[in-house]
């Protein structure tokens, strides 16, 4: 018997006395343990920021109206010019100048040609300083915020959520989820960091506050 078969095996005596006609949401699941880490009064979306430069990443923040403006400094900061864009991405966000960018669908040796990709996000996570990309309008499918060593995610901070349990119910678990922490890094065993192994070596967020209240 190999693995596979035994841990098949060992899952079908557990649900041998289920009955046929049960489903999963039939039984209620107990959900009382804390559901958020963030303390009261904690300002959620500058506990984000902090969380994701922590991981090495550099986090600027803006007003809704001056998104081109944060996005054009971004890019003359790293010296990107051409970019992948996804599908759905607003295009009245995307700064005028000498910037190329290239629609998707984009093969892999096309987009490792490019500087970067620049996406929007599903749902930032304040406590991890996490983005998650459910592959949705302006975010794109998977590798083409892999295969770039550069990636511009722009979060609002209205997507912006205290914890993990949050982030999961705003969530469809049918989409392919992609859960980022930073760029992508791992170590060795004498913990020597190695950046952009399994993704961009670089990411930059750019996070978009809410507009200001109207005075009455």
């Amino acid at each position: 018997m190999t693995s596979r078969e035994s841990v098949l095996a060992r899952i079908r005596a557990a649900l041998a006395d289920v009955p046929a006609e049960e489903h999963p949401h039939d039984v209620p699941v107990p959900r009382d343990y804390r559901r958020s880490h963030v303390e009261p009064g904690q300002d959620a979306v500058a506990l984000f920021a902090e969380r994701v430069a922590d991981y090495r990443a550099t986090v600027t923040r803006t007003g809704p109206t001056g998104l081109p403006e944060a996005i054009a400094a971004a890019l003359t900061a790293r010296g990107a010019t051409r970019l992948a864009v996804p599908d759905g991405f607003p295009t009245e966000l995307l700064p005028t100048g000498t910037w190329e960018w290239h629609p998707e669908p984009l093969d892999v040796p096309a987009l490792d040609a490019l500087d970067g990709a620049i996406t929007l996000a599903a749902v930032g996570i304040a406590v991890t300083g996490t983005i998650a990309l459910d592959t949705g309008p302006g975010q794109g499918r998977r590798a083409l915020t892999l295969v770039p060593d550069y990636h511009l995610c722009v979060v609002r901070a209205e997507q912006i959520v205290d914890d993990v349990p949050e982030a999961l119910a705003r969530l469809d678990p049918t989409r392919p989820l992609t859960f980022i922490s930073g760029p992508s890094a791992t170590s060795d065993i004498e913990l020597d960091r190695v950046e952009g192994v399994h993704g961009p070596r670089t990411l930059y967020v750019i996070v978009v506050d809410l507009p200001a209240p109207e005075q009455s």
